[in-house]
């Protein structure tokens, strides 16, 4: 149980977005960035999201994965004798690496029609493509696994300025930088008392894996819903991905993490393991089994 209370706060350092409020302090004597619960207006039932505790399973999840990711602590911090849960995300940038969110890289190439914060996949796709920071083949590769990864997760936020690269430009050095800002994975906006309720209904669960959340990113100027365009299989560069995080995705260690996460009831983590595995065998699993089907079906043909 950590209370980030009495940390020392810089105030010189200031963040951006706009879920929840964001101080940057000093704790063990590394920089992080303490994210606050955000209000919530799109469920008059609770008072803050769970976006702080999505963030710190979220990244935990990704780190699991094989991603490098933020690292991410859960505590307490009292305001007004009032205390509320905070997640800590620590500090990956320094005078060395500096942040250029995708966005920005986006705004670089001169040849695109959409803008830094457009999600139309063709455009974030040529943007992979022409920008020279990073092999295109590479950066393509992450979009992509990570594209997996939040699907998995639920993200429906993954827009341009939540990823990016990391620049030492006296070296004239780029890499990608950590996944970060997952704090809209796993249903931030519900109570725990529907949580319970949704657990025994199934068409609700279904609901949550089949119809939404869906993705921020676009194709022909609609939101992608994960299950359509995973299964389709009609992207060859989201199939390859599939098939390399398929097999990352150990349940057991996922569980014992969400068991292990402090501040949060039974309830929550029966609900975030349930939806995690619904959504692995009904999304991931499904779709990995159609790929294998088409496989064997391509090999009969050859034969």
């Amino acid at each position: 149980m950590l209370d980030f209370t009495n940390c020392s706060v810089n105030k010189y350092r200031a963040y951006g977005g706009a879920n929840g409020n964001k101080i940057n302090i000093s704790y063990e004597g590394a920089s992080y960035m303490l994210k606050f619960p955000a209000s919530t207006h799109k469920n008059p039932k609770m008072s803050y999201s769970n976006g702080c505790i999505s963030e710190y399973i979220a990244c935990h999840v990704f780190e699991i994965l094989g991603f490098n990711v933020q690292e991410t602590l859960l505590g307490t911090y009292s305001i007004k004798e009032k205390e509320k849960v905070v997640v800590a995300c620590r500090d990956f940038t320094d005078e060395s690496n500096v942040l250029v969110e995708f966005a920005q890289l986006k705004n670089t190439c001169i040849d695109s029609m959409a803008n830094g914060y457009g999600t139309e996949l063709s455009s974030i796709v040529e943007a992979i493509q022409e920008q020279t920071l990073i092999p295109s083949n590479e950066l393509r590769d992450f979009f992509w696994d990570m594209f997996i990864a939040d699907a998995l997760l639920g993200n429906f936020d993954r827009h341009n300025g939540n990823w990016g690269i990391l620049v030492d430009e006296k070296k004239q050095q780029a890499k990608i930088a950590p996944v970060f800002d997952c704090g809209s994975c796993l249903y931030p906006q519900l109570v725990v008392r529907d949580m319970e309720r949704y657990l025994q209904d199934q068409s609700q669960i279904d609901e949550r894996i089949f119809v939404f959340p869906n993705s921020i990113i676009r194709e022909n100027d609609q939101k992608i819903n994960y299950f359509d365009f995973i299964s389709s299989l009609k992207n060859k560069e989201c199939t390859n991905a599939l098939k390399r995080i398929a097999p990352r995705i150990d349940l057991d260690k996922i569980n014992r993490m969400i068991d292990e996460t402090p501040y949060i009831e039974p309830v929550q983590k029966k609900f975030y393991q349930r939806m995690l595995q619904e959504r692995k065998e009904k999304i991931i699993d499904f779709s990995l089994k159609k790929v294998r089907e088409q496989q064997l079906n391509h090999t009969k043909s050859a034969r």
